[in-house]
């Protein structure tokens, strides 16, 4: 697990909100938003970018952008993580799939490097290797490239699931020949408001442009 620091109630602005929702039956909220992805479709992948590690690169980028995002708390203790490991849905032949445990590196190509290798052998597994409560230093991710979807709800085991779950759909190319892509976004309100959200998008959002330029 990654380093940590402990978040100082007495102190902390969102401590009256942190109490709050805590109390709640249903405290987590989603929302979902459309991306532009022509950088990566009209350049990156002709210059040989994978769309799909790119994606996983830009949701950490969002998710390390926003220091909400990166926190967890464990009873009342919160705790903001130095680094989030990106836990992404993979492939497996027939209808299964195995959680890949991706390391963020801020460097596009050392992150590649490291996320294909990470991929290639989750989808030779078996194991599912789900995480069980064993550590919260983790972001949720999966695709579902099949959809193109307006809205996305995520299983979730208790009220007290405080890890952030991310989802993109199906690219898009319109008649102007521009693609983008819905993102969902699932969060535990004590932690992160539509702010946080906001700003995650706007991350995101220039990670996937910079594939444009790169390529």
């Amino acid at each position: 697990m990654t380093g940590a620091r402990e978040i100082e109630l007495a102190t902390w602005s969102r401590a009256g909100q942190f109490n709050l929702f805590r109390t709640y039956d249903r405290p987590h909220f989603a929302a979902t938003a459309r991306v532009d992805i022509t950088a990566l479709m009209a350049r990156g992948k002709p210059a040989g970018v994978s769309p799909y590690r790119a994606f996983i690169y830009a949701i950490g980028s969002g998710v390390h952008a926003v220091p909400a995002l990166k926190m967890r708390f464990e009873g009342d203790r919160v705790l903001e993580y130095d680094a989030i490991s990106l836990s992404a849905t993979v492939p497996r032949p027939g209808d299964t799939f195995g959680y890949a445990y991706i390391p963020y590196f801020q460097d596009w190509a050392e992150f590649d490097a490291s996320c294909k290798a990470i991929i290639d052998e989750t989808a030779k597994g078996s194991d599912l290797g789900a995480n069980t409560g064993q550590r919260s230093d983790v972001a949720y991710l999966s695709c579902l490239p099949w959809l193109d979807f307006t809205a996305l709800d995520n299983a979730l085991p208790g009220p007290d699931d405080c890890i952030p779950r991310f989802s993109w759909g199906k690219f898009i190319k319109n008649a102007e020949d521009r693609w983008n892509c819905a993102v969902a976004v699932q969060v535990h309100h004590a932690l992160v408001d539509g702010l946080q959200v906001g700003q995650f998008f706007e991350a995101a959002q220039a990670s996937l442009d910079r594939f444009g330029d790169n390529a």
